[in-house]
């Protein structure tokens, strides 16, 4: 299977350099910005196109790597070249296959193809995708065929339906940009406590990454420790009362969902104290 990118960002060079690595299918790039594309293929070993239909035509599978904003652009402009039977992908987070509005009509199938990965750097990240876990989804009866791509590379995948791609995109927030929020909501109470920016990374490194190891090692029931699951309501209230404002809501929140943690792991303790004291906080 052949595979052509349209886009020579940093998804598109790490995965098409993956691909250019381990199958030796990688037809090459283009982009509007001739430049980032004769740089990918350069890196690459592959073939620089200023011409978006011949790579199309060359290409058995085309990925859509550009910003979110420009598939919708980009796939009004390929649908209606000659792609019966091609595999059009894209790599948002957040658009589903839906994106490729009338694709039933052209012969070509659809697909949704998204690492969980932060991908940083164009010309090493390759090397981090194996990490990752891709999702897939997109046309039913081909879907196989993108899972096969993928794996022949040493990716790991799995197929999500369509409608809850939006959620899907939410939760791999909350895992991943939203924990810098929390760190810098750790970092600012740490600093009114005295704490210098320098020591910072050490104050906080081994409760961050400590608690993140072991919750994927044995879950976030057996991983859970703390003042809530102690039913500790007199620290609890305690906490409340010394943050203010966005900190403090951060921390009620979170608190209330790692109740539901507790709870799970002690179906026996009567948590209702702790259940009222945190819920009678709304503002």
């Amino acid at each position: 299977m052949k595979v052509g990118f349209v886009g020579a960002g940093k998804v598109g060079c790490s995965l098409g350099m993956l691909f250019a690595t381990t199958q030796h299918n990688l037809v090459g790039f283009y982009s509007r910005t001739s430049t980032s594309a004769k740089d990918a293929a350069d890196f690459t070993k592959s073939k620089h196109f200023q011409n978006l239909e011949t790579l199309i035509k060359e290409s058995d599978t085309v990925f859509i790597t550009v910003p979110d904003d420009a598939i919708g652009k980009v796939w009004d402009s390929i649908k209606h070249m000659s792609i019966a039977g091609k595999m059009i992908c894209h790599c948002s987070g957040s658009l589903s296959s839906k994106i490729f509005r009338d694709i039933e009509e052209t012969g070509a199938f659809g697909f949704s193809v998204h690492p969980l990965l932060a991908v940083s750097d164009r010309y090493s990240s390759y090397k981090e995708l194996p990490k990752a876990l891709f999702t897939i989804e997109g046309n039913e009866g081909h879907i196989g065929e993108i899972k096969s791509l993928l794996e022949k590379s040493g990716l790991k995948t799995v197929s999500i339906d369509v409608s809850v791609k939006t959620r899907y995109h939410g939760a791999a927030v909350m895992c991943s940009n939203l924990v810098v929020a929390l760190v810098q909501a750790t970092q600012d109470e740490l600093r009114k406590c005295g704490f210098y920016d320098a020591q910072l990374g050490d104050a906080i490194a081994p409760l961050l990454l400590g608690n993140v190891n072991k919750v994927l090692s044995v879950g976030t029931k057996d991983a859970l420790t703390g003042p809530i699951e102690r039913n500790d309501v007199g620290t609890v209230e305690k906490h409340l009362a010394v943050f203010s404002d966005i900190d403090r809501e951060i921390y009620r929140i979170l608190s209330i969902k790692t109740l539901e943690v507790a709870k799970e792991k002690h179906p026996e303790s009567d948590y209702s104290q702790l259940e009222l004291l945190l819920n009678n906080q709304e503002d």
